[in-house]
């Protein structure tokens, strides 16, 4: 656990929610374990065995002892009640002369333990009769059932501290349990003291209202507004911070020989075995003079019998005597095989490995792990994070400790793609299960507003009930079938649209507008580039002969070459990638038009560097384009006059001349407004600056007739002409 923990910082390059998730799993908490004597209560009541209490103790061999562990340790002395989990001994035990109290617990038993419903579900308990003493004050504390507290974390017991946890606040107030203030601030102190400096309103969330929890009393330490928290109503430890408060009640509970400091993990062992026929079998013998005794390694892997029926009776590796029974390979004697399999999560924790080493048919990985491992990029959904992410970084570490592999961590960076989200229709029947419908059978009339007025059924003309968005999913009927898209607009246009339309770690929303919109560039594209084609090839680019047009489009190439070669590789941002080479495109059509043999606008003087100029820009644009379109980027490829496929192209480098210049665009602004663009020479002087943006035809019918006050040049940005 703590290398589980710890490691998390060597994968700056997951996601920070994963890692805050991983982290939050495995739960390391640092704090106070000790214990409450259990009054009028013996450790034998309880089925344990009488425990020497050890050196310097004032506990009784035979006192019985309610365990809890706190990471607040100094609020201990505003505990006024405690509560432990339905299946603790101790309530066990009272429930024996209680009859509410035994049909409370079993309802707690048959309750959800899922950390969600814990957390939504009404908080319920009941006294158990039983008291404990207060192991500082020495003051009889009851002890209650609670259904939010469970045994399988910690001691399956806590102290209630209503005053600074949230749940304990709540739980007094609906049971009429005191509530006793420990921890306080300095700002509520000087207002109790009359400070005229702290009289305002604003302090007034540091009054402690036993009526209202607010969020400073669970905070410790300081607030989140930096305010410094410290003990009161504590005895001796009163005006003592977070730090100090818990050293000293760990040190005098230690002296009494009750609790120490001690670190809890949240995380717990993984229980592998599943009773089902079809997995990875584990590879024990049950012999019953030798006990479990391994499957030799000359006998791995164990296979399974692959004419098994599954009834829904059982596992059925039970009912196959020609699998089951088997001889002990220690002392031969008759032995059964184990019929569990492993869980899945096991295969999946490093499948990513054995890829690495496919080859290999005597061993499960061997030293091709160290060429191709670590993954360099691991693309999977959020619902993984603390599964499969935390069992695949686990599995990692222990065939690194068994010398199999070299490495520590399997994946070097994780990307967390988002849902596809799409409209939701349905109907309710009076009688019966709900019925949904996919979009593409539904008609939405909407008005002159563009706001949706009906759904209707197209198949009956019927209304449909709008569930709004939601993700795609087979139960809601949402989703979109890929092959009728491919068949409409081809695969290349749903991969655009999906790439397009949000980074890809942000849910996006469908939209067949959106869908009909990345058709109709990839056609503009196809079109470009089969204009140009059909001129004849082109020539290649002369840098010295190119005049300032030319210039300024090979400028703009290689500044989205650099964008979008930054966007793949590093941010992994396709959405702002594509969006960089639509914007080229686009200025592509305008050159293209300029610079073309014949044109009026452009002439001929300058039309073979043109066309070599939109030749390089096409090449770069289809190999910018080629992870995301890959077939329609093939074919144009090869339409340029490339023998081989896109796929296999390097990469282009960006020309680091190409992007120097000579001039500058400039933004002018009057009264702060925008009106208008210049360009200017990169030394050019702020008085030449100035005189060129009061030129400007639209700066001058926005000045015409007004005074000006003064022309403010800020380098490299912009001008603002500022009038009267």
């Amino acid at each position: 656990a703590e290398e589980l923990l710890g490691d998390l910082a060597k994968l700056p390059d997951w996601p920070e929610r994963v890692r805050t998730m991983q982290a939050n799993w495995i739960g390391k908490s640092v704090g106070v374990r000790f214990a409450f004597r259990v009054n009028g209560v013996t450790r034998s009541a309880l089925g344990s065995p009488p425990s020497p209490s050890g050196r310097g103790s004032e506990v009784e061999d035979d006192e019985a002892l309610l365990w809890v562990f706190t990471t607040r340790a100094d609020t201990i002395m505003g505990v006024t009640f405690c509560a432990v989990a339905a299946e603790h001994p101790l309530a066990t035990h009272a429930a024996r002369s209680n009859v509410k109290l035994a049909a409370f617990i079993d309802e707690c038993k048959h309750g959800s333990v899922m950390e969600a419903d814990m957390a939504t579900m009404e908080k319920k308990g009941m006294p158990t009769g039983l008291s404990v003493v207060h192991p500082l004050t020495g003051e009889p504390i009851p002890v209650w059932v609670g259904n939010y507290v469970l045994m399988s974390y910690g001691e399956g017991a806590v102290m209630a501290v209503p005053a600074h946890d949230e749940r304990d606040f709540y739980f007094a107030k609906q049971y009429g349990l005191p509530i006793k203030q420990v921890i306080t601030s300095a700002i509520e102190e000087r207002r109790k003291k009359g400070d005229a400096d702290v009289q305002g309103d604003g302090y007034a969330v540091f009054d402690f209202d036993p009526a209202q929890w607010k969020e400073w009393y669970g905070e410790k330490g300081k607030t989140t507004t930096s305010v410094s928290l410290y003990c009161i109503n504590s005895g001796k430890y009163n005006d003592l911070e977070y730090s100090a408060a818990v050293d000293a009640i760990a040190a005098d509970l230690n002296a009494k020989g009750l609790g120490e400091k001690k670190t809890m993990w949240r995380l717990r062992d993984w229980g592998i075995s599943r009773q089902r026929y079809w997995g990875c079998p584990i590879p024990i013998i049950h012999c019953a003079h030798c006990g479990d005794v391994p499957v030799p390694d000359k006998d791995l892997p164990v296979v399974l019998p692959e004419d098994c029926v599954p009834d829904g009776s059982g596992n059925p590796l039970n009912k196959r005597a020609d699998f089951v029974n088997c001889k002990c390979p220690k002392c031969g004697a008759n032995a059964q095989r184990e019929t569990d399999t492993m869980d899945t999560f096991v295969d999946s924790s490093w499948y990513y490995a054995r890829f690495a080493s496919g080859r290999s048919a005597s061993a499960m990985v061997d030293r091709e792990t160290d060429y191709w491992m670590p993954v360099d990029q691991y693309i999977g959904g959020i619902e993984h994070a603390i599964l499969h992410l935390l069992y695949s970084r686990f599995w990692s570490k222990v065939m690194r400790d068994l010398k199999l592999v070299s490495y520590d961590e399997p994946f070097k960076r994780l990307l967390t793609q988002g849902m596809v989200l799409n409209h939701i229709f349905f109907r309710k029947p009076a009688n019966g299960r709900i019925q949904y419908f996919n979009p593409a059978d539904v008609e939405v009339k909407i008005d002159n507003t563009g706001i949706q007025i009906v759904a209707i059924l197209k198949s009956d003309g019927q209304l449909v009930e709008d569930g709004g968005i939601g993700t795609m999913s087979k139960s809601k009927n949402n989703g979109i079938d890929p092959q009728q898209l491919i068949e409409l607009h081809g695969a290349d246009t749903a991969r655009l649209f999906v790439m397009f339309a949000a980074p890809p770690e942000q849910t996006l929303e469908w939209s067949d507008a959106g869908v009909e919109g990345a058709a109709r560039f990839l056609k503009r594209l196809w079109k470009l580039v089969h204009t140009h084609v059909g001129m004849g090839t082109a020539a290649r680019v002369e840098v010295a002969v190119l005049n300032d047009a030319q210039r300024a489009m090979r400028r703009m190439l290689h500044e989205t070459l650099a964008k979008v070669t930054d966007d793949y590789a590093r941010r992994r941002t396709f959405n702002t990638a594509i969006a960089s080479v639509m914007e080229l495109i686009n200025a592509l059509y305008k050159f293209d038009d300029s610079h073309r043999v014949g044109s009026t606008r452009g002439g001929d003087d300058h039309s073979t560097q043109g066309r070599a100029v939109l030749q390089e820009a096409l090449d770069n644009v289809v190999i910018m384009l080629a992870p995301i379109v890959p077939h329609i980027s093939h074919a144009l490829w090869q339409a340029l006059g490339h023998d081989n496929a896109v796929i296999d192209a390097r990469w282009p480098s960006v020309d680091a001349a190409a992007l120097t210049r000579s001039s500058i665009e400039l933004v002018v602004q009057v009264n702060g407004k925008l009106r208008g663009h210049i360009e200017v020479a990169l030394d050019a002087k702020p008085a030449d600056i100035e005189a060129q943006a009061l030129a400007d035809a639209n700066v001058q019918r926005f000045t015409a007739g007004k005074q000006i006050k003064k022309v403010i040049v800020v380098p490299g940005k912009l001008v603002n002409v500022v009038v009267a």
